[in-house]
Protein backbone atom coordinates (compact mmCIF):
# COMPACT_ATOMS: atom_id res chain seq x y z
CA UNK A 1 0.00 0.00 0.00
CA UNK A 2 1.54 3.39 -0.63
CA UNK A 3 1.91 6.01 1.81
CA UNK A 4 -0.53 8.01 -0.80
CA UNK A 5 -3.02 5.60 -0.10
CA UNK A 6 -2.66 5.29 3.38
CA UNK A 7 -2.93 9.18 4.07
CA UNK A 8 -6.05 8.80 2.31
CA UNK A 9 -7.62 5.96 4.31
CA UNK A 10 -6.30 7.68 7.44
CA UNK A 11 -8.19 11.09 6.47
CA UNK A 12 -11.61 9.34 5.32
CA UNK A 13 -12.00 6.79 8.62
CA UNK A 14 -9.70 9.25 10.99
CA UNK A 15 -7.20 8.12 13.63
CA UNK A 16 -10.02 6.96 15.75
CA UNK A 17 -11.02 10.37 17.04
CA UNK A 18 -14.56 10.99 15.58
CA UNK A 19 -16.95 11.03 18.19
CA UNK A 20 -19.69 9.36 15.43
CA UNK A 21 -20.53 8.20 12.25
CA UNK A 22 -19.94 10.31 9.61
CA UNK A 23 -23.29 10.54 8.32
CA UNK A 24 -23.82 13.03 11.41
CA UNK A 25 -22.36 16.59 11.65
CA UNK A 26 -21.58 16.05 15.59
CA UNK A 27 -19.29 19.44 16.40
CA UNK A 28 -17.42 22.07 14.87
CA UNK A 29 -15.89 20.93 11.40
CA UNK A 30 -17.65 17.77 11.39
CA UNK A 31 -16.31 14.18 11.73
CA UNK A 32 -13.23 14.57 10.49
CA UNK A 33 -12.36 17.56 12.48
CA UNK A 34 -11.61 19.69 9.24
CA UNK A 35 -14.65 20.56 7.86
CA UNK A 36 -14.99 17.49 5.40
CA UNK A 37 -17.62 14.79 5.66
CA UNK A 38 -16.34 11.89 2.91
CA UNK A 39 -20.46 10.01 3.54
CA UNK A 40 -22.59 13.34 1.86
CA UNK A 41 -23.71 12.80 -1.85
CA UNK A 42 -25.92 13.96 -4.62
CA UNK A 43 -25.60 17.83 -3.12
CA UNK A 44 -27.25 20.99 -4.70
CA UNK A 45 -24.78 22.90 -6.39
CA UNK A 46 -27.17 26.15 -6.32
CA UNK A 47 -29.96 27.53 -4.84
CA UNK A 48 -31.79 30.95 -4.11
CA UNK A 49 -34.64 31.24 -1.84
CA UNK A 50 -36.76 28.98 -3.04
CA UNK A 51 -35.05 27.19 -5.69
CA UNK A 52 -33.89 23.87 -3.71
CA UNK A 53 -34.82 24.64 -0.38
CA UNK A 54 -36.57 21.79 1.48
CA UNK A 55 -37.11 24.28 4.47
CA UNK A 56 -36.20 27.22 6.10
CA UNK A 57 -36.63 27.86 10.14
CA UNK A 58 -37.09 31.38 11.48
CA UNK A 59 -34.60 32.27 13.97
CA UNK A 60 -34.80 34.04 17.31
CA UNK A 61 -31.43 35.96 15.96
CA UNK A 62 -28.00 35.62 14.85
CA UNK A 63 -24.80 33.65 15.62
CA UNK A 64 -21.85 33.12 13.67
CA UNK A 65 -22.26 29.19 15.26
CA UNK A 66 -22.31 26.36 12.79
CA UNK A 67 -25.25 23.68 13.74
CA UNK A 68 -24.37 20.08 14.91
CA UNK A 69 -26.46 17.42 13.62
CA UNK A 70 -26.82 13.83 14.88
CA UNK A 71 -29.42 11.35 12.91
CA UNK A 72 -33.01 13.66 12.62
CA UNK A 73 -32.11 16.61 15.22
CA UNK A 74 -30.02 19.81 14.37
CA UNK A 75 -28.63 22.08 17.37
CA UNK A 76 -28.41 25.37 16.82
CA UNK A 77 -27.75 28.61 19.34
CA UNK A 78 -28.94 32.24 19.09
CA UNK A 79 -29.09 35.51 20.35
CA UNK A 80 -32.21 36.70 21.30
CA UNK A 81 -34.68 38.49 18.96
CA UNK A 82 -34.44 42.23 18.71
CA UNK A 83 -30.41 41.96 19.47
CA UNK A 84 -28.07 43.98 18.06
CA UNK A 85 -26.89 43.15 14.75
CA UNK A 86 -23.48 44.12 13.61
CA UNK A 87 -22.81 47.77 12.70
CA UNK A 88 -25.36 48.64 14.80
CA UNK A 89 -22.64 49.02 18.28
CA UNK A 90 -19.49 50.45 17.99
CA UNK A 91 -16.92 49.34 21.21
CA UNK A 92 -15.78 46.09 23.49
CA UNK A 93 -18.05 44.21 25.44
CA UNK A 94 -20.67 45.25 27.97
CA UNK A 95 -24.53 44.29 27.04
CA UNK A 96 -25.80 47.51 25.66
CA UNK A 97 -28.49 48.85 28.06
CA UNK A 98 -32.08 47.68 26.94
CA UNK A 99 -30.92 45.44 24.65
CA UNK A 100 -32.34 41.60 24.47
CA UNK A 101 -29.72 39.64 25.93
CA UNK A 102 -30.42 36.00 26.10
CA UNK A 103 -28.91 32.92 24.22
CA UNK A 104 -30.66 30.26 23.41
CA UNK A 105 -29.98 26.57 22.66
CA UNK A 106 -32.34 25.23 19.68
CA UNK A 107 -33.13 21.68 18.87
CA UNK A 108 -34.80 21.80 15.49
CA UNK A 109 -36.33 18.28 13.78
CA UNK A 110 -34.20 17.73 10.21
CA UNK A 111 -37.36 16.39 8.84
CA UNK A 112 -39.53 19.71 8.74
CA UNK A 113 -37.45 22.72 10.10
CA UNK A 114 -40.16 22.49 13.84
CA UNK A 115 -38.24 23.45 16.74
CA UNK A 116 -38.44 20.56 18.99
CA UNK A 117 -36.92 22.61 22.18
CA UNK A 118 -35.19 25.43 23.15
CA UNK A 119 -33.86 26.72 26.38
CA UNK A 120 -32.19 29.40 27.29
CA UNK A 121 -28.52 28.79 28.36
CA UNK A 122 -27.15 32.67 29.17
CA UNK A 123 -27.85 35.91 29.10
CA UNK A 124 -25.30 39.03 29.32
CA UNK A 125 -25.01 38.67 25.16
CA UNK A 126 -22.43 40.82 24.37
CA UNK A 127 -21.48 42.22 20.79
CA UNK A 128 -18.04 42.25 19.22
CA UNK A 129 -17.40 43.36 15.96
CA UNK A 130 -18.64 40.04 13.92
CA UNK A 131 -19.46 37.70 16.90
CA UNK A 132 -21.60 38.16 19.98
CA UNK A 133 -21.68 35.04 23.07
CA UNK A 134 -23.19 32.86 21.37
CA UNK A 135 -20.70 32.17 18.44
CA UNK A 136 -19.20 28.94 19.78
CA UNK A 137 -21.04 25.64 18.10
CA UNK A 138 -22.57 23.03 19.66
CA UNK A 139 -21.93 19.64 20.24
CA UNK A 140 -23.12 16.04 20.42
CA UNK A 141 -22.80 12.38 20.55
CA UNK A 142 -26.19 11.28 20.17
CA UNK A 143 -26.99 10.90 23.86
CA UNK A 144 -26.16 14.22 25.15
CA UNK A 145 -25.31 17.87 23.58
CA UNK A 146 -22.63 20.29 25.07
CA UNK A 147 -22.82 24.12 24.48
CA UNK A 148 -20.53 27.01 25.67
CA UNK A 149 -21.29 30.57 25.30
CA UNK A 150 -18.84 33.65 25.08
CA UNK A 151 -19.30 34.48 28.56
CA UNK A 152 -18.27 30.78 29.59
CA UNK A 153 -20.97 29.36 30.74
CA UNK A 154 -21.14 25.41 29.56
CA UNK A 155 -23.88 23.62 29.62
CA UNK A 156 -25.28 19.88 29.16
CA UNK A 157 -28.56 19.06 28.01
CA UNK A 158 -29.89 15.68 27.14
CA UNK A 159 -31.16 15.19 23.50
CA UNK A 160 -34.19 15.41 24.45
CA UNK A 161 -34.14 19.11 26.10
CA UNK A 162 -33.24 18.08 29.95
CA UNK A 163 -30.20 20.03 31.44
CA UNK A 164 -27.60 17.57 32.89
CA UNK A 165 -24.92 19.85 33.95
CA UNK A 166 -24.08 23.55 34.34
CA UNK A 167 -20.82 25.34 35.37
CA UNK A 168 -19.49 28.78 34.67
CA UNK A 169 -16.11 29.04 33.24
CA UNK A 170 -15.32 32.41 34.48
CA UNK A 171 -16.54 31.87 37.56
CA UNK A 172 -14.28 28.97 38.47
CA UNK A 173 -10.58 30.76 36.33
CA UNK A 174 -11.42 34.16 36.56
CA UNK A 175 -12.53 36.59 33.85
CA UNK A 176 -12.02 36.26 30.56
CA UNK A 177 -9.45 39.12 28.42
CA UNK A 178 -9.69 38.49 25.13
CA UNK A 179 -10.22 42.00 22.98
CA UNK A 180 -12.94 40.58 20.87
CA UNK A 181 -14.89 37.93 23.20
CA UNK A 182 -14.68 34.50 23.53
CA UNK A 183 -15.67 32.25 20.79
CA UNK A 184 -13.38 29.29 21.07
CA UNK A 185 -15.95 25.48 20.62
CA UNK A 186 -14.43 22.92 22.70
CA UNK A 187 -13.48 19.21 21.12
CA UNK A 188 -15.17 16.11 22.41
CA UNK A 189 -13.38 13.31 22.18
CA UNK A 190 -14.38 10.16 23.81
CA UNK A 191 -15.49 11.02 27.25
CA UNK A 192 -13.77 14.28 27.51
CA UNK A 193 -14.29 17.98 26.20
CA UNK A 194 -11.23 20.19 25.87
CA UNK A 195 -11.23 23.66 26.21
CA UNK A 196 -8.60 26.38 25.89
CA UNK A 197 -8.83 29.65 27.06
CA UNK A 198 -6.22 31.81 25.80
CA UNK A 199 -6.14 35.40 26.44
CA UNK A 200 -4.19 38.09 27.01
CA UNK A 201 -5.53 41.95 25.40
CA UNK A 202 -7.28 42.50 28.49
CA UNK A 203 -5.85 40.30 31.36
CA UNK A 204 -2.86 39.43 33.20
CA UNK A 205 -4.26 36.21 33.74
CA UNK A 206 -2.69 33.03 32.09
CA UNK A 207 -3.92 31.46 29.04
CA UNK A 208 -4.91 27.73 29.80
CA UNK A 209 -6.25 24.55 28.97
CA UNK A 210 -8.54 21.85 30.67
CA UNK A 211 -10.02 18.90 30.23
CA UNK A 212 -14.11 18.19 31.11
CA UNK A 213 -15.58 14.94 31.76
CA UNK A 214 -18.50 14.76 29.47
CA UNK A 215 -21.23 13.62 31.61
CA UNK A 216 -20.33 15.42 34.86
CA UNK A 217 -18.88 18.51 34.09
CA UNK A 218 -16.06 18.22 36.12
CA UNK A 219 -12.65 19.18 35.51
CA UNK A 220 -10.10 16.02 35.02
CA UNK A 221 -7.10 18.39 34.86
CA UNK A 222 -6.63 22.00 34.58
CA UNK A 223 -2.48 23.57 32.37
CA UNK A 224 -1.06 26.57 32.26
CA UNK A 225 -0.48 27.74 28.61
CA UNK A 226 2.30 30.18 28.87
CA UNK A 227 2.99 32.94 26.05
CA UNK A 228 6.00 35.25 25.49
CA UNK A 229 3.41 37.01 22.75
CA UNK A 230 2.44 40.95 23.70
CA UNK A 231 -0.55 43.23 24.06
CA UNK A 232 -3.09 41.30 21.52
CA UNK A 233 -1.10 38.39 20.35
CA UNK A 234 -1.94 36.11 23.06
CA UNK A 235 -5.74 36.36 21.93
CA UNK A 236 -6.86 33.15 19.73
CA UNK A 237 -10.37 31.93 19.01
CA UNK A 238 -9.79 28.91 17.61
CA UNK A 239 -10.86 25.25 18.66
CA UNK A 240 -8.28 22.55 20.01
CA UNK A 241 -7.43 19.44 17.45
CA UNK A 242 -5.97 16.24 17.81
CA UNK A 243 -3.15 14.07 16.17
CA UNK A 244 -1.50 11.21 16.42
CA UNK A 245 2.05 10.54 17.43
CA UNK A 246 3.55 7.47 17.82
CA UNK A 247 0.30 5.98 17.74
CA UNK A 248 -0.65 8.10 20.36
CA UNK A 249 -2.93 10.81 20.39
CA UNK A 250 -2.30 14.20 20.76
CA UNK A 251 -4.25 17.85 21.84
CA UNK A 252 -3.10 19.92 19.44
CA UNK A 253 -3.28 24.15 21.22
CA UNK A 254 -2.49 26.95 18.64
CA UNK A 255 -2.25 30.58 19.43
CA UNK A 256 -0.34 32.96 21.20
CA UNK A 257 2.38 32.89 18.41
CA UNK A 258 2.51 28.80 19.30
CA UNK A 259 1.39 25.88 18.39
CA UNK A 260 1.83 23.15 21.22
CA UNK A 261 1.33 19.27 22.13
CA UNK A 262 -0.36 18.36 24.83
CA UNK A 263 -0.99 14.42 26.66
CA UNK A 264 -4.29 14.36 26.86
CA UNK A 265 -4.69 12.35 29.96
CA UNK A 266 -2.78 14.87 31.93
CA UNK A 267 -2.70 17.65 29.87
CA UNK A 268 1.03 18.54 29.93
CA UNK A 269 2.50 20.14 27.63
CA UNK A 270 4.99 18.04 25.25
CA UNK A 271 6.48 20.42 22.28
CA UNK A 272 5.93 24.00 21.29
CA UNK A 273 6.21 24.98 17.94
CA UNK A 274 7.02 29.06 17.17
CA UNK A 275 7.31 31.13 14.23
CA UNK A 276 3.99 32.24 13.77
CA UNK A 277 4.86 35.73 14.86
CA UNK A 278 8.36 36.92 12.50
CA UNK A 279 8.09 40.30 13.22
CA UNK A 280 6.74 40.00 16.72
CA UNK A 281 3.64 41.95 16.11
CA UNK A 282 1.84 43.19 19.23
CA UNK A 283 -1.84 42.70 16.79
CA UNK A 284 -1.18 39.11 16.13
CA UNK A 285 -4.48 37.63 17.08
CA UNK A 286 -5.38 34.36 15.59
CA UNK A 287 -8.98 33.05 14.61
CA UNK A 288 -8.15 30.05 12.27
CA UNK A 289 -8.33 26.76 13.78
CA UNK A 290 -5.19 24.20 12.75
CA UNK A 291 -5.92 21.24 10.10
CA UNK A 292 -4.77 17.90 10.90
CA UNK A 293 -3.74 15.85 7.60
CA UNK A 294 -2.33 12.45 8.25
CA UNK A 295 -0.06 12.96 11.10
CA UNK A 296 1.07 16.32 10.63
CA UNK A 297 0.25 19.87 11.85
CA UNK A 298 -0.64 22.86 9.25
CA UNK A 299 -1.46 26.52 11.36
CA UNK A 300 -2.07 29.78 10.07
CA UNK A 301 -1.48 33.03 11.75
CA UNK A 302 -2.71 36.27 11.40
CA UNK A 303 -3.94 37.14 7.89
CA UNK A 304 -2.63 33.93 6.74
CA UNK A 305 1.13 34.89 7.31
CA UNK A 306 3.19 32.52 7.98
CA UNK A 307 1.33 29.70 7.34
CA UNK A 308 3.33 26.87 8.33
CA UNK A 309 2.64 22.72 8.12
CA UNK A 310 5.08 20.82 10.46
CA UNK A 311 5.31 17.26 12.70
CA UNK A 312 4.63 17.29 15.64
CA UNK A 313 5.96 15.21 18.07
CA UNK A 314 9.26 15.02 19.99
CA UNK A 315 10.00 17.39 22.95
CA UNK A 316 10.63 21.05 24.16
CA UNK A 317 10.89 23.86 21.41
CA UNK A 318 11.04 22.51 18.02
CA UNK A 319 10.80 25.23 16.06
CA UNK A 320 13.71 25.15 13.41
CA UNK A 321 13.48 21.52 13.49
CA UNK A 322 9.88 19.82 12.81
CA UNK A 323 8.78 22.26 9.82
CA UNK A 324 7.86 20.69 6.41
CA UNK A 325 6.91 23.90 4.38
CA UNK A 326 6.19 27.40 5.23
CA UNK A 327 4.66 29.73 3.18
CA UNK A 328 1.81 32.97 3.58
CA UNK A 329 -0.68 31.54 1.92
CA UNK A 330 -2.36 30.82 4.66
CA UNK A 331 -6.36 32.38 6.23
CA UNK A 332 -7.16 35.00 8.96
CA UNK A 333 -10.52 33.87 9.76
CA UNK A 334 -11.89 30.63 7.47
CA UNK A 335 -10.30 27.53 8.56
CA UNK A 336 -8.72 25.24 5.69
CA UNK A 337 -9.48 22.26 4.78
CA UNK A 338 -7.69 18.96 3.32
CA UNK A 339 -8.87 15.69 1.36
CA UNK A 340 -5.71 14.61 2.65
CA UNK A 341 -3.46 15.13 -0.45
CA UNK A 342 -4.40 18.93 -1.11
CA UNK A 343 -5.24 21.61 1.45
CA UNK A 344 -7.90 24.58 0.35
CA UNK A 345 -7.05 27.74 1.93
CA UNK A 346 -10.19 30.29 1.28
CA UNK A 347 -8.73 33.50 2.37
CA UNK A 348 -10.84 36.76 3.93
CA UNK A 349 -10.88 38.76 0.42
CA UNK A 350 -12.52 36.01 -1.70
CA UNK A 351 -9.64 34.07 -3.38
CA UNK A 352 -8.97 30.34 -2.92
CA UNK A 353 -5.53 28.68 -2.45
CA UNK A 354 -4.63 25.10 -3.53
CA UNK A 355 -1.35 23.23 -1.92
CA UNK A 356 -0.14 19.91 -1.79
CA UNK A 357 -0.17 18.98 1.63
CA UNK A 358 3.09 17.31 1.88
CA UNK A 359 5.80 19.70 0.18
CA UNK A 360 3.15 22.65 0.40
CA UNK A 361 3.54 23.16 -3.54
CA UNK A 362 1.38 25.36 -4.98
CA UNK A 363 -1.50 24.11 -7.14
CA UNK A 364 -3.05 26.94 -8.13
CA UNK A 365 -3.86 30.18 -6.13
CA UNK A 366 -5.12 33.31 -5.90
CA UNK A 367 -8.55 32.19 -7.65
CA UNK A 368 -11.57 34.75 -7.11
CA UNK A 369 -14.61 33.62 -5.72
CA UNK A 370 -17.86 35.87 -5.68
CA UNK A 371 -17.03 38.98 -4.57
CA UNK A 372 -17.29 40.06 -0.90
CA UNK A 373 -16.02 39.06 2.58
CA UNK A 374 -15.69 35.63 3.93
CA UNK A 375 -15.54 34.81 7.52
CA UNK A 376 -16.97 31.13 7.58
CA UNK A 377 -15.16 28.34 6.76
CA UNK A 378 -14.94 25.94 3.98
CA UNK A 379 -16.89 22.93 3.40
CA UNK A 380 -15.64 19.74 1.88
CA UNK A 381 -18.39 17.19 0.76
CA UNK A 382 -18.89 15.52 -2.52
CA UNK A 383 -16.34 16.24 -4.34
CA UNK A 384 -16.99 19.93 -3.90
CA UNK A 385 -15.56 22.85 -2.11
CA UNK A 386 -18.49 25.53 -0.97
CA UNK A 387 -17.61 28.74 0.33
CA UNK A 388 -19.92 31.32 1.54
CA UNK A 389 -19.20 34.67 2.33
CA UNK A 390 -20.85 37.83 4.73
CA UNK A 391 -23.49 38.64 1.81
CA UNK A 392 -24.99 35.13 1.43
CA UNK A 393 -23.96 34.20 -1.46
CA UNK A 394 -22.35 30.67 -2.04
CA UNK A 395 -19.26 29.82 -4.64
CA UNK A 396 -19.58 25.68 -5.48
CA UNK A 397 -16.07 24.82 -6.89
CA UNK A 398 -14.50 21.49 -7.88
CA UNK A 399 -12.61 20.01 -5.69
CA UNK A 400 -9.11 18.55 -7.07
CA UNK A 401 -5.98 19.99 -8.64
CA UNK A 402 -7.89 21.97 -10.95
CA UNK A 403 -9.75 25.81 -10.40
CA UNK A 404 -13.50 25.32 -11.87
CA UNK A 405 -16.92 27.35 -10.34
CA UNK A 406 -19.70 24.03 -10.66
CA UNK A 407 -21.84 27.14 -9.69
CA UNK A 408 -23.20 29.89 -7.27
CA UNK A 409 -25.71 30.43 -4.79
CA UNK A 410 -27.30 33.14 -3.28
CA UNK A 411 -29.83 33.50 0.06
CA UNK A 412 -30.34 37.02 1.18
CA UNK A 413 -29.43 36.83 4.06
CA UNK A 414 -26.07 38.13 6.08
CA UNK A 415 -23.96 34.98 6.92
CA UNK A 416 -21.13 33.92 8.97
CA UNK A 417 -21.64 30.41 9.78
CA UNK A 418 -20.13 27.53 8.01
CA UNK A 419 -22.26 25.39 5.65
CA UNK A 420 -22.39 21.85 6.88
CA UNK A 421 -23.44 18.53 4.78
CA UNK A 422 -25.37 15.75 5.69
CA UNK A 423 -26.14 12.76 3.13
CA UNK A 424 -27.98 14.92 0.14
CA UNK A 425 -28.52 18.21 2.64
CA UNK A 426 -26.87 20.79 3.42
CA UNK A 427 -27.41 23.06 6.07
CA UNK A 428 -26.41 26.90 6.40
CA UNK A 429 -26.96 29.49 9.34
CA UNK A 430 -28.07 33.13 8.32
CA UNK A 431 -28.40 36.15 10.97
CA UNK A 432 -32.58 34.88 10.23
CA UNK A 433 -33.19 31.35 9.22
CA UNK A 434 -31.65 27.84 9.36
CA UNK A 435 -31.82 26.89 5.83
CA UNK A 436 -32.21 23.35 4.84
CA UNK A 437 -31.00 23.08 0.82
CA UNK A 438 -31.85 19.59 -0.77
CA UNK A 439 -31.33 18.94 -4.61
CA UNK A 440 -35.12 18.30 -5.89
Amino acid sequence: MTNSLCMRLVFLFGFGLAVSPAANWPQWRGPNSNGSTATASGLAEGWSQTENILWRTKLPSWSAATPAIWEQTLFVTSAEEGFLHLGERKGRGGPAAGVPDKIFLLAINRKDGSIKWKHQIDSGNQLFRKQNSASPSPITDGRMVWITTGNGKMVCFTMEGREVWKRDIQADYGKFGLNHGYASTPLLDGNRLYVQVLHGMHTTDPSYVFAVEKSTGKTIWKVERPTDAKSESPDNYSTPQLVMVGGKKQVVISGGDYATGHDPDTGKELWRMGGFNPTNNPANRTIASSLVVGGNVYTTSTRGRPFIGFKPGGSGNITGKNEIWTNNLGSDVPTPTSDGKYIYVLVDNGVLNCLEAETGKVVYQGQRLQLGTYSSSLLLADGKLYATNEEGTTTIVKAGPVFEVVGVAKLDSHTLASPVAVDNQIFLRTDEYLYCIQKK
